[in-house]
């Protein structure tokens, strides 16, 4: 059974459309989309701050949102007083996002072959979007494509899984009770580009400089300990493709497992606080 940090790929393998066709696929999906913007980018929004701090942006200036998703990232560009562009190349994404900040633009797109003028942007961010293109590297030369010289990048990756956090819990779950036929295929390792010598290679590459990496402590205060395991199999596409076609037993013990690991983290008025950490990933444009 494939893990989802497994780095897949390394090695040789290069073709990722069958991937990519999951992605779309899962994507488009409401109910995915919906249960993603409600619970699992709980997380996501605490690194919203941060990405505004790190794209340098203000009234004015021109921001493209790219991966755009239900538009977390968008709202908190639009409040600086950027004129902001969102795509995705979710329906249902969109959909949400459009609803939920009516200060920005929204428009269909693939992040590795953008239809946007050649500098044309003074900054590009991506919340968490890397891990869901085949090709990261089409997507930061067209993100370099558009943006200004000295335009800034910044994006966000969930750091490689640690003892205890939300990760590894689910993910050690599903190795230990999960059906081993169930696959995922060839695709990016979901923290790929977390990895700082991954990011700087990538960056360098696309024709950005000044390559920094900057840690968030993110995290889901949950009340129910098996609620990281609904999280992955409702509103994440990868964890959805390893989770759903299990049977209801293997289902019901995967739960089990992910509640006892959460339970004994200390809790407070009942709650429990799962770390999600991630990493923002900035540089400026050359």
């Amino acid at each position: 059974m494939q893990w989802a940090g497994d780095a897949v790929g390394l090695a040789g393998m290069t073709d990722f459309d069958s991937f990519a066709e999951i992605e779309r696929d899962g994507w488009a999906d409401a109910g995915t989309a919906a249960a993603y913007a409600r619970d699992f980018a709980q997380a996501a929004a605490q690194c919203v701050p941060k990405f505004v701090e790190l794209a340098k942006v203000g009234p004015g200036d021109r921001a493209l949102d790219l991966c755009c998703g239900h538009g977390v990232v968008a709202k908190g560009l639009v409040e600086t007083g950027a004129v902001v562009t969102g795509v995705d190349f979710s329906p249902a994404m969109l959909e949400v996002a459009r609803a939920t900040v009516p200060g920005a633009g929204f428009e269909a797109g693939d992040a590795m072959a953008l239809t946007l003028a050649d500098a044309s942007f003074d900054a590009v961010t991506i919340g968490f979007g890397v891990p869901h293109i085949p090709y990261p590297d089409k997507a930061f030369a067209e993100a370099r494509r558009v943006l200004k010289n000295g335009g800034r990048i910044v994006y966000s990756v969930w750091k490689a899984p640690e003892p205890g956090d939300a990760f590894a819990i689910v993910f050690e779950a599903i190795k230990a009770h999960g059906d081993p036929d169930v696959q995922l295929p060839a695709a990016p390792g979901t923290h790929d580009y977390a990895e700082a010598e991954r990011a700087q290679k990538a960056l360098h590459k696309a024709g950005f400089a000044d390559v920094a990496l900057t840690d968030v402590g993110s995290y889901w205060e949950v009340s129910d300990p098996g609620a990281p395991f609904d999280y992955f199999m409702n509103g994440t596409v990868r964890g959805g493709a390893l989770l759903r076609p299990q049977s209801d037993k293997r289902k019901e013990r995967i739960r089990e497992a992910v509640a006892e690991k959460v339970a004994r983290r200390p809790s407070k008025g009942g709650r429990w606080r799962v770390p999600v950490p991630a990493v923002l990933v900035s540089a400026t444009a050359i």
